[in-house]
């Protein structure tokens, strides 16, 4: 649906973006990161039509963002950092304004209709933009995003400055999009894009350093694979029984947390998964499993190590 090939944008003899090459697929929803400066607001810019690129080709669908921006502009809703209301209308005569604007040609009224139970401002309708709190706003940024029902959604810092349920909330508007829009979203809260996110592309200095799942760049960067699990049984035979899972190298008691209850640190061969196999033996024997966590790396951790000057990592 999203198709950007050797993407370059130079100011001078700088190159802002150099040379990144990324594709989405239809009904996929990706992260994309990168520190202040990386090219990434100016890699949105360029996809949706506010700026031109130097070289390369972005594709909204079949249409060349250069070539058919008016075309390409028809199958993308756009959310910036800061949504563009008009803060002396009411939500009611904003989003007809927008309609109009978009010449959409579906029926004004179900349509909107429609898009306002999709992000809940039902209530807030007919009240003058101002006066509604920052969660209400971006609901209704949203809104306008969706008007003529665009395939292809792009969201710039969607949660920012919104308290922990309003985040929430529009974390699970977006999953919900993701099942009838492509999405592509940009955001500092890293655990957010963990949360929403199919996979995540990050850009740093121009150059797109990582493009995969979340859980697959935290396996390819963790270099400690071990697990950490909290089991109540006996010690001595609860420690047997982990020893015995095939491919598991090794089984360290790190202490009685509660009574009866023993955390265990396991180490497995590289490659192996022994969760389930673990689950099992102890579900057989009616040692309640009490608590499973891995060491591998959080999503702001994989940010930070691909973004380090240090890295030497990423491709062209």
């Amino acid at each position: 649906m999203i198709e950007v090939q050797n993407l370059t944008k130079r100011y001078g003899d700088k190159k802002a973006v150099d040379n990144i090459s990324f594709t989405v697929n239809k009904g996929e929803i990706l992260g994309f990161l990168g520190p202040n400066g990386a090219g990434k607001s100016t890699t949105m810019n360029i996809l949706t039509g506010y700026l031109s690129s130097t070289e390369g080709v972005a594709k909204i669908g079949e249409y060349d963002v250069l070539e058919n921006p008016l075309e390409a502009k028809k199958h993308i809703g756009y959310l910036p950092e800061h949504p563009p209301l008009y803060l002396d209308m009411t939500v009611r005569d904003y989003l007809d304004f927008i309609y109009d604007l978009k010449r959409c040609k579906i029926p004004r009224k179900s349509h909107i209709g429609e898009i306002c139970r999709l992000v809940r401002i039902e209530e807030v309708y007919n009240r003058i933009i101002k006066n509604l709190s920052k969660g209400y706003k971006q609901r209704v940024g949203l809104a306008q995003a969706l008007i003529g029902n665009p395939e292809v959604l792009i969201l710039d810092e969607p949660t920012v400055g919104l308290d922990p349920k309003q985040i929430i909330d529009i974390r699970n508007l977006i999953k919900r999009l993701g099942k009838n829009h492509t999405v592509i979203l940009s955001s500092h809260i890293l655990p957010e894009v963990q949360a929403v996110c199919d996979r995540v592309v990050v850009i740093n200095k121009g150059i797109i350093v990582a493009d995969d799942t979340a859980d697959n760049l935290s396996r390819q960067l963790s270099t400690d694979h071990k697990l950490v699990v909290r089991i109540e049984g006996p010690e001595a035979e609860v420690r047997k029984l982990l020893t015995s899972v095939p491919n598991m190298q090794s089984v360290v008691l790190l202490g009685e947390r509660e009574k009866g209850v023993f955390e265990y640190s396991l180490e497995a061969k590289e490659g192996s998964d022994v969760r389930r196999e673990i689950f099992n033996r102890l579900s057989n024997r009616s040692f309640p499993l009490l608590g499973m966590k891995t060491s591998e790396m959080t999503l702001e951790d994989v940010f930070l190590t691909l973004i380090d000057d240090k890295s030497k990592g990423g491709k062209k």
